[in-house]
């Protein structure tokens, strides 16, 4: 398929400090330069995204810009000698969305370090049903494995659990034989706890200590967290010796007041997680995990599908910190 002049994208723009999306008609010829064209078939919504739609300058510095940091899709033509076109590639983090030409486009360009191979027998769908969110929660229960985490160990809890890395993340522990505590603000409905591979659950009052104690009663064997502030501190101060406890997101807050004393009394780790820059050989390795040994038979009320027509209001119920499961975008 020859590429058209013009393709279609979620554009934001700004004027006079105030943000306003549309979907644009852009002229090819003014994707920036790189070496691989790529057709985007599908992207997927993630909370970046969402706060580049809204002007945040910690996300993207610079307006007008088109938000995605996931892609997946076949590439249209290349100049690098690693992709050819024809290829199926996923394109996820990096600058992608961020501060370069993001996802919510028909067409993107961009380095050929950045794109990974379409593992075999993976479609764009299901790579974007993961996208960035089920990359970071397998890495996350990458880092516990590699670090020595069990399941005879006890219980994982999951902050977030019903979101789009907490909802992943839960079911591939669940696959691998690991108990999952479901962490949310407030309880949840039996059956999407369920549904994600939890067996209890807990609300802010067990996830989110306010005693002001340096150390909790040992409660969880280990945590993946995707709030950070208070909650990541919870999850430390509440996990049992050798335990470990990793970090990838800081809705709640980016800071973290505590004792040593988990990691010096107890051995606890604290695991980060970094989705963005993350070697490619590990990234190969993750998404050959989630096309194959840990491939997941998601519940379908987990997943929504959106156009780039339809797409604000899912930002907006994002926004609104009321998501659940994941949200991708049909490109095709």
């Amino acid at each position: 398929m020859q590429a058209p002049g013009t393709f279609k994208a979620y554009r934001v723009q700004e004027k006079e400090g105030n943000y306003t999306a549309s979907i644009e008609q852009m002229p090819l010829k003014d994707l920036q330069s790189s070496e691989v064209l790529i057709r985007v078939e599908y992207s997927s919504l993630n909370y970046k995204d969402a706060l580049s739609s809204i002007g945040n300058k910690g996300v993207t510095r610079n307006y007008p810009h088109t938000p995605g940091i996931d892609a997946a899709g076949i590439v249209e033509a290349s100049e690098s000698q690693l992709f050819k076109a024809g290829d199926r590639v996923i394109v996820t983090s990096y600058d992608l969305g961020m501060n370069h030409p993001g996802g919510f486009a028909e067409y993107i360009t961009v380095p050929d370090s950045w794109v990974v191979p379409m593992p075999a027998d993976f479609s764009s769908k299901e790579a974007m049903i993961y996208g960035t969110a089920g990359f970071t929660a397998a890495l996350s229960v990458y880092r516990l494995l590699h670090n020595g985490q069990k399941p005879e160990m006890g219980p994982v809890v999951v902050t977030g659990a019903l979101g789009g890395v907490g909802s992943i993340a839960s079911q591939i522990l669940n696959k691998l034989g690991f108990e999952v505590i479901a962490a949310n603000y407030e309880l949840a409905p039996k059956e999407d706890i369920e549904k994600i591979g939890a067996t209890r659950q807990i609300d802010r009052t067990g996830s989110d200590d306010t005693s002001g104690r340096p150390m909790l009663k040992t409660q969880w064997a280990g945590a993946i967290d995707v709030v950070g502030g208070n909650t990541l501190v919870t999850m430390l101060k509440g996990c049992q010796p050798l335990g470990n406890v990793t970090t990838c997101g800081n809705i709640g807050s980016g800071d973290l007041n505590m004792t040593v004393y988990p990691f010096i009394l107890r051995g606890v780790s604290l695991l980060g997680i970094d989705s963005q820059n993350c070697p490619m050989t590990i990234r190969q390795e993750i998404w050959n995990l989630l096309a194959k040994d840990w491939k997941l038979d998601m519940d379908a009320s987990l997943i929504q599908e959106a156009t780039l027509e339809t797409l604000q209001s899912h930002i907006d119920v994002m926004l609104d910190k009321k998501s659940r499961g994941r949200v991708i975008i049909n490109l095709r």
